[in-house]
Formats: structure tokens, sequence, C-alpha cells
């Protein structure tokens, strides 16, 4: 509630700054004349143009699911069964329970458009993944031992591609995504552990705290938008393609992304949005051999989940003065239903707080 009080106290700058420049007539874009700050690849510039822009984003998990139905961690340590038993010093469930998890990202994005019909776009992140785990005593039973915590922090993958217009007039446009995901982020982070015989080991962390893919991504989509008035709306689909393993010997799931939304520009300096979100992404092909602990984090079937959201978002452009063209936007999101694949964490609400400006 804070970073959206101090959103919305940013308006009133705004205003103030377009009354002190009564000399300045350049009007900025509207501010609906962007999808919300979470939807990446939306529009598109005039030829010559360039946009830079900074966005944060914070997504938390906590608890977990067995398929679509809540788990407790109990049942989880006692029950579920741990693929790695038989191996030395492995106990036959699932001792160590994710409790929470938070990851955030920084993401430093720049287009230009070499003419009215490509915009060119790049995108860099670095991210910050951190795990609350709770360790059970011994091979079996309920007696926990202890929590411990598990962070990583580092350069994510890289996105470069292009947008190409397929058709435009003054209430529709559309356009074609078209980017490459190179593999920057580390997939042999390690951390350290507390295992069921209360030992403190160093391991390679699961697939879930690893930064990147490790794999060269195709990330195709279309993308559409549509104006009257004061109101505004959009669709895009967007998918993440793997093109094979690993170097660690693994395939991270295929994901598939539906986003719409509608915005109401309450003044051309300020729009609210609403917007309805559906993913689907696959479990993990292969393993890797390093990665053997008794978490579910650590089995490539937990991978993967079907989710939909439902967002809010606002959006702010300075109009005239200092603060011309400036943009601020901020979305908010929590999922309405969500399936998974064997066990996971459980989705609680993501936002994303964003600076754009093109010149």
């Amino acid at each position: 509630m804070n970073k959206l009080n101090i959103l919305l106290a940013t308006v009133a700058a705004i205003n103030t700054a377009a009354i002190a420049d009564p000399q300045s007539h350049t009007q900025a874009q509207r501010a609906d004349s962007h999808a919300p700050i979470g939807i990446m690849g939306d529009h598109m510039h005039n030829a010559g143009e360039w946009m830079v822009s900074y966005r944060a984003m914070s997504m938390t998990m906590e608890g977990n699911l067995l398929g679509s139905n809540a788990i407790s961690d109990d049942a989880i340590a006692t029950t579920q069964a741990n693929p790695y038993a038989g191996m030395p010093m492995m106990p036959p469930t699932l001792r160590v329970v994710p409790q929470r998890m938070t990851t955030t990202m920084h993401m430093l994005g720049m287009m230009y458009a070499p003419n009215d019909n490509i915009t060119l776009m790049a995108m860099l992140n670095y991210m910050n993944k951190s795990m609350t785990l709770k360790s059970y005593q011994g091979m079996m039973g309920n007696n926990v031992l202890g929590e411990f915590k598990s962070d990583v922090s580092g350069m994510g993958d890289t996105t470069i591609g292009a947008l190409y217009r397929l058709y435009e007039t003054t209430t529709h446009h559309l356009h074609l995504n078209a980017a490459i995901s190179l593999p920057t982020g580390a997939t042999d982070k390690e951390g350290t552990v507390l295992t069921p015989m209360n030992m403190q080991r160093t391991v390679r962390l699961p697939y879930a705290m690893q930064l990147g893919s490790g794999t060269y991504d195709l990330l195709p989509g279309i993308t559409y938008t549509g104006k009257a008035d004061n109101i505004s709306w959009g669709a895009q689909y967007m998918a993440t393609i793997r093109t094979g393993d690993n170097d660690e010997g693994y395939t991270l799931g295929d994901i598939h992304r539906l986003n719409g939304w509608a915005q109401y520009a309450w003044a051309p300096s300020i729009s609210t949005s609403l917007g309805l979100a559906y993913s689907d992404s696959g479990d993990i092909e292969g393993r890797d051999a390093n990665i053997m602990l008794p978490v579910q984090t650590a089995n490539p079937a937990n991978y993967g989940r079907q989710q939909s959201s439902a967002k809010v978002g606002l959006n702010l452009v300075g109009q005239k003065g200092a603060l011309h063209g400036h943009r601020l936007a901020f979305e908010y999101s929590v999922p309405l239903k969500q399936s998974v694949n064997g066990l996971q964490m459980e989705m609680q609400n993501m936002w994303v707080l964003g600076y754009q400006k093109a010149f």
C-alpha cells in the first residue's frame, strides 16, 4: 500500500509541474498509450525514437499445493515420497518443506525504432531469490528440527528481439513479437542447507533457485491494442519455447501466456487498468545429477502449472515542465485459480513498479 500511495501522490506533482510551466504547449502521450507495466513488448515507436525503462518486480509464494489442493507441512514430511530414497542418508519422504519464497527482479530495458514498422528491444535483468525452508528431524515423524534460508543473486537471462507492425489505424494496432532469451543466468548456484540429520551441507540448490534456463529460448508472440475516447484495451499472447538441454542435462518447460486488459484515462496524465492473465508451463525434462535433496523442488516432476490471475494497475505520465514524457506505473496481481504439477508452492501475489522515458 505504501508504494501505491506514493504513486497516487505523484499525480499532484505532475499537475503542479504543468501549471508551473504555462509557456510549454508540448503534450506527452496519454498515460494509457502504453499497456499496464507488467506487459512487456506492448507498444512500438516512431522511426528514430529511443526509449529506456526500468522495472522492479517482486513475486511471493507461501504454503504448498498438491495439484490444486492445499497440503500441510506435516503431511508433506510424512506422506510424500522422496524420489531419491535409497541413496545414502536419504529419508523415504520429503523431510525438508518450503515455507516462503520471494523472487525480486530488476529489469533494465531499451527500445529503438530504425523505421516506423520495426522496433528493436533488449532487456537485462538482475535477480534475487530467497526461500525459507523447514527441516524435519530424522527419517520419520513430525518433529521439527529447525528452519534455514537459501539466498541467491546475480544476472538472469538476457532478452533481445524486435516488434514488427502488422496493422495500424487510428483505433486498432497489431504487431508481432519476436525475441530470443540468451542464457546469461547461472544454473549452478549453491547454498548451505540443514539436513534431517542435523548437518549443515553446501549443495547445488534446486531448479527453482537457479537464475537462468541454461538454454537459448525462443520468445514468439502477438500483441493487439485498441483505443476509443478515454478507453483503451489490449490482448497479448507470448510463448517461451526451449531449444534443448542445458549443460546440466535438463530443459525447463515451455511457457504459454495470455494477457488481456482494459484502461480508463481519467486525464491525459493518469489511467487505471484492470486485467486478466492465464499461463500454462510444463515440467522439467531430464535432471541435474548434482541436485539430489529430500525436498519437493529437487524433483523435476514438481514443476509446471496452470494459473489464472487478476490484475489492477496505475499509469502516470508527465505532460509539461520537468516531468514531461516521464512515465511511472504500477501493477499488482493475485491468482484466481492455480493447479500445479505434483507438489509445489502456492503463488500469493506479484507486483511490478516501472519507469519509462522516450526520446
